[in-house]
């Protein structure tokens, strides 16, 4: 048995970006809806969502089916919080507002088996084929195949930035607008002078320590972002897309009535 490759780190790693889209509906129907359409990775949130563990490994599976990708934002609290979707064989972990390199290192420790990090071992859930992948082998295949992911949202960690993303380990630092216009006190001003610098300084620091950059963007302006420097971008929500249809519907449904 071998460990699935990751969709996303395939296509970051050959200098092509992979496209996302984020759950807020915790269904592994709409899971799977994204997945049939073809995005390279489908996000769902621990964080803000209250998703059943159960239900969590069912959306993974949802994806998995198409060879999708899945990354969990964490909610930040014990270890397990971090390893257990990565258990369920999700194939990456975000974690949210990052504030040190401390905490980068860290998270890598709890993500990462040996000999980057000390990630608690157990290899009899989905993402060790329930116990019949090698131990050795699981360990490899997960420090090369599962990617970790941290939030840059607060203006705080900015002056450790360099030393964040030296960390061995992170793959992606991922730019979060709408905490960071927050945290200078301009909040949902995404053009911002400084939520425009802070954009541009993550995608260079990024490519001088070989980690991916991350965010969320409109489809039409992934050219842009690809173009500063970003290889890993969200590109809508399954909430926005049903109320954008639902209020199309209606709007177009109302007007032939006329």
């Amino acid at each position: 048995m071998h460990m699935r490759p990751s969709r996303v780190l395939r296509k970051l790693r050959s200098g092509e970006v992979a496209l996302c889209v984020k759950m807020n509906l915790a269904d592994p129907r709409a899971v799977e809806i994204a997945s049939q359409v073809g995005f390279d990775c489908v996000w769902l949130c621990n964080e803000h969502v209250p998703t059943d563990w159960l239900v969590l490994e069912n959306m993974i599976r949802a994806a998995k089916v198409y060879d999708v990708d899945t990354v969990v934002r964490v909610s930040k609290g014990s270890y397990s919080d971090i390893v257990r979707p990565l258990e369920a064989d999700a194939a990456g972990v975000m974690v949210p507002h990052l504030m040190s390199a401390e905490e980068a290192r860290y998270v890598v420790r709890t993500t990462r088996f040996h000999p980057i990090g000390r990630r608690p071992v157990d290899g009899g859930n989905a993402d060790g084929a329930y116990g019949r992948m090698g131990l050795l082998e699981y360990m490899e295949s997960a420090n090369r195949e599962r990617f970790v992911a941290v939030q840059i949202e607060d203006p705080e960690p900015l002056e450790e930035l360099e030393e964040i993303a030296s960390v061995e380990g992170i793959d992606i630092l991922f730019f979060g607008p709408a905490d960071f216009s927050q945290g200078i006190g301009h909040p949902g001003e995404w053009d911002h002078p400084l939520v425009a610098e802070a954009r541009e300084r993550i995608a260079r620091v990024c490519a001088e320590h070989g980690k991916f950059a991350g965010t969320a963007c409109g489809p039409e302006e992934v050219a842009r972002f690809r173009d500063m420097g970003y290889s890993f971008l969200n590109v809508g929500a399954d909430v926005i897309a049903l109320g954008n249809y639902f209020s199309k519907a209606l709007e177009d449904a109302r007007r032939a009535l006329e």
